[in-house]
């Protein structure tokens, strides 16, 4: 999917306002693609253009290279079907039971009655609810409700699931058991899955690719595991870096360490190929008195990744970066410096 100089401009009698601005996103299939930033920066907006909810000012929207704002309303309407959503909000019918919701996208399909129910049956079953099909919403928990709005979504089959703030009005154990099923949704069924939210958790969790919006624009984009270890802009790294690796306390040691003649270099590493302590004796062959001032172990994309801080003398860094960078466990180092 290719979203392609994407901007949406809302107009009122006292202003204009540029929700989105020349975005260019390309998404490949089977991707779980995370799109985030803070409040206001048009994510929602921008998601709600990929099935033309809402209609871009300008830009050209390509599912399978079909740019489908040129079409009409009954071809757009066939595309549509292969776009699912779900919401923050469940939306469910309270007067219909689970199963009777889900076949709810398929009352125009063609289907019998009977072909409904046992496709409903089947999804119910695909997102482990199969035996609360005969309930009601109001006897459902929360997570239950968005499992049946998940099933509803993929009624027709699509190919792009677009999961809105999902999961972000349900405690932190369902949010996970959710993910892990959305996840599951992805491997089995192949689903593109485009996720809008400002849970950072969530991005580490599933996202393959993810992209940060700021004021209508795209500011950073790429491989989550890029972005989580190797921010190149500061919104990127006060979104998913700052809050985890302590950012005053970072301040703090660079200011003491540069008083004191010495430079930080941080470096990021696969744990799976290496400990930290094989890895500062290997640093120590190549330069002399260094000191571990921070370390610090996230999980990214199910991969374990190191963040180790070390503290040298001014005129080692250059031959430290050199080394480390060659090291096949070490993904990016950098010199650090108070403006970080």
């Amino acid at each position: 999917m290719e979203l392609e100089q994407i901007s949406v401009v809302f107009r009122n009698k006292k202003q204009t306002i540029d929700a989105v601005r020349d975005v260019n996103i390309t998404i490949p299939t089977g991707t779980v693609f995370g799109l985030i930033g803070y409040s206001g920066a048009g994510k929602s907006t921008l998601a709600r253009t990929i099935n033309l909810l809402q209609r871009p000012s300008s830009g050209s929207v390509k599912i399978d290279g079909v740019d489908i704002t040129t079409l009409g309303q009954r071809e757009l309407r066939q595309w549509r079907r292969k776009i699912g959503m779900i919401f923050q909000h469940f939306n469910l019918m309270a007067t219909r039971t689970v199963e009777e919701n889900v076949m709810l996208p398929l009352l125009h399909s063609g289907l019998s009655k009977q072909e409904k129910r046992q496709k409903a049956d089947r999804l119910l079953k695909l997102v482990d609810l199969a035996d609360r099909k005969d309930a009601y919403p109001n006897q459902l928990s929360g997570g239950q409700k968005q499992r049946v709005a998940i099933a509803r979504a993929l009624a027709n089959d699509p190919q792009i699931l677009i999961s809105d703030e999902a999961t972000s009005a349900l405690d932190p154990k369902t949010t996970q058991n959710i993910l892990h099923l959305l996840k599951r949704l992805n491997e089995q069924l192949g689903l593109t899955i485009i996720l809008i939210t400002h849970e950072m958790e969530v991005v580490r969790e599933i996202t393959n690719q993810v992209a940060v919006m700021d004021h209508g624009r795209i500011v950073e984009q790429g491989p989550t595991t890029q972005l989580f270890l190797n921010p190149q802009q500061p919104l990127t790294r006060e979104l998913l870096v700052d809050g985890d690796q302590g950012a005053d306390e970072m301040a703090t040691l660079i200011k003491q360490y540069t008083a004191a003649d010495r430079s930080l270099v941080s470096f990021t590493y696969r744990e799976q190929q290496t400990d930290l302590f094989t890895l500062l004796k290997t640093i120590e062959q190549w330069v002399e008195k260094i000191k571990l001032v921070y370390n610090n172990t996230q999980r990214v994309e199910n991969q374990l990744w190191g963040t180790a801080v070390i503290a040298v003398r001014d005129d080692e860094v250059a031959n430290l970066q050199q080394h480390v960078a060659a090291h096949p466990a070490v993904v990016a180092n950098k010199l650090l410096k108070e403006v970080d």
